[in-house]
């Protein structure tokens, strides 16, 4: 078991997730169910030999980490395999309950499957790693959109946008409330937009002429995030934000919100930009 902070929680979370499973138990001091829950916790992790890891986060001394993951209630743990969050809960289980939690997260093919298919990817096998992600896919449909929204990216880092939107359509109705879904639609959306619009020194240069371009600040962005240039897009993103919030239906926080999650990985980073967000909204 260790702490983790906004500065560590890349590497120990993150990165860790893509050797083992990481546990990811957000408690306060003065939190009594925290309390109860955490010794059982790390015991566990004693009796687990190294399946997995448990790392503790306090919430009142790094609030930006308990906000990115959308903590409200402690105890909270969730649970990252390879660099996404992919299961929860919420107060205090049973042994029982955990043993339960702990299973579930170490028994299901699917993950095992999709964790082959990114590495495969990372190491350059195209073709193997569409494999991986179609068997992902097919060992369980009921969760299907997980490995379904991780082979979407996949398709985008190669250009092939084409099937990237036939696997959209093949999303569940569910998929449309995960955060990810939004983030890769507008990926997809600025990529086969991209053709259509100004290269980008016709862009700067407009905005060079007339700051308060808003069109050619938009157009820039969508430049950037379809080369993956996320933060460089947020800069222009929180311009249009500070000159007109009603500019095309706020699109520029919308925008910056969708592409925070397409950094979910670089939580120090999204956590500056929002600071400069909300900053920008009061």
């Amino acid at each position: 078991m260790s702490d983790v902070t906004l500065q560590n929680f890349e590497t120990e979370v993150i990165d860790a997730s893509r050797q083992a499973p990481v546990l990811v138990d957000f408690w306060a001091p003065w939190c009594g169910p925290c309390r109860t829950l955490g010794p059982m916790l790390e015991r566990l992790e004693a009796e687990a030999d190294g399946q997995w890891k448990l790392v503790k986060v306090n919430v009142d001394e790094n609030q930006e980490l308990a906000a990115h993951f959308g903590v409200r209630s402690i105890p909270h743990v969730v649970a990252i395999a390879d660099g996404q969050a992919v299961d929860q809960f919420i107060g205090v289980l049973p042994e029982s309950g955990l043993r339960e939690f702990l299973g579930r997260l170490a028994s299901q093919p699917a993950p095992t499957a999709l964790q082959d298919a990114q590495q495969l990817a990372a190491e350059g096998d195209r073709t193997g790693a569409e494999a991986k992600f179609a068997e992902a896919i097919a060992l369980d449909p009921e969760h299907a959109d997980t490995a379904r929204l991780a082979y979407i990216a996949f398709l985008l880092d190669g250009n092939d946008i084409d099937a990237a939107r036939t696997q959209f359509e093949a999303l569940s109705p569910n998929a449309e409330q995960q955060d990810a879904c939004a983030a890769l639609r507008t990926r997809m959306e600025a990529m086969e937009n991209v053709s259509g619009l100004p290269d980008e020194d016709t862009l700067t240069g407009r905005i060079a002429a007339n700051p308060r371009d808003l069109s050619a600040r938009l157009d820039l962005a969508r430049v950037l995030i379809a080369r993956q240039q996320y933060e460089p897009a947020l800069e222009q993103l929180l311009e249009i934000v500070r000159a007109d919030r009603t500019f095309e239906d706020d699109i520029g926080r919308k925008t910056m919100l969708s592409v925070f999650e397409m950094l979910a990985d670089r939580p120090d980073a999204v956590s500056r930009w929002r600071r400069q967000l909300s900053t920008s909204l009061n």
